[in-house]
């Protein structure tokens, strides 16, 4: 799958359509762990629902799938309660970006988030998931193109920005999570994740969208993120 065929998907999936995307994704994870000479069972699929509505995502989750993303804590509230009511056993992992403000209901919604990057967040969600009783895995977010416009904490940081928010903050940092540049080739900035990751005795690798996903479980990606792939386009903003 290159990196233009994602936007080639038509409109928002139906029904109909779930269940071949899906095998489609799966199929193509499967041939890529082969490839890399990886257990499949290494690699989690997210399907990443951001803008889509409940009865977008219900045909993903009635074909089968089980782990879900989104961006942004507020309008997953709007949808994810209903979906859980539906169908028991779903995941739903926070993969955009988090302010302060938001810990409380991201903790109480989500079960895995992967976008730590400031000290602020790290000791917010800490103070929330001791109030709230939730432990959940954390994954840190790192700016492996070192864009000023986007969210993570810098490469030369990442060392002891991961000791803070284990030592000090108790958090448990299961891995790292990067989005390489729109324009840059992906691998290098996967294997600079990776290499992180290694010698801070991090296991996991969130890296790697519907573009270059195949790229990244080669270099070790253990949550791969596809929406576009997956649901189709996406809607317009309001």
């Amino acid at each position: 799958m290159n990196r233009s065929g994602a936007n080639a998907q038509s409109a928002s999936i139906t029904h109909s359509e779930a269940p071949a995307r899906l095998a489609g994704i799966q199929s193509a994870i499967e041939q890529a762990c082969r490839d890399a000479n990886r257990a499949r069972e290494a690699v989690t699929l997210i399907a990443v629902s951001k803008t889509f509505g409940a009865a977008e995502i219900w045909p993903v989750i009635a074909a089968g799938q089980r782990v879900f993303g989104e961006n942004r804590v507020q309008e997953s509230q709007a949808k994810w309660p209903e979906l859980r009511a539906r169908q028991a056993g779903l995941e739903l992992h926070l993969i955009g970006p988090l302010q302060s403000n938001k810990a409380a209901d991201a903790v109480a919604l989500f079960d895995v988030i992967h976008t730590v990057d400031r000290p602020k967040i790290a000791y917010a969600l800490a103070e929330e998931m001791s109030r709230q009783g939730r432990r959940l895995p954390v994954f840190i977010q790192v700016n492996t193109g070192a864009e000023p416009q986007k969210a993570g904490i810098l490469p030369e940081a990442a060392d002891a920005f991961i000791a803070e928010c284990r030592d000090k903050a108790g958090l448990d940092v299961r891995g790292l999570m990067c989005i390489p540049p729109a324009e840059d080739v992906p691998a290098p900035h996967f294997a600079l994740l990776a290499e992180i990751a290694r010698h801070n005795d991090l296991p996991g690798l969130s890296m790697g969208m519907s573009a270059d996903f195949e790229v990244a479980i080669h270099q070790g990606a253990t949550h791969v993120r596809v929406g576009s792939a997956l649901f189709g386009s996406r809607p317009r903003p309001a």
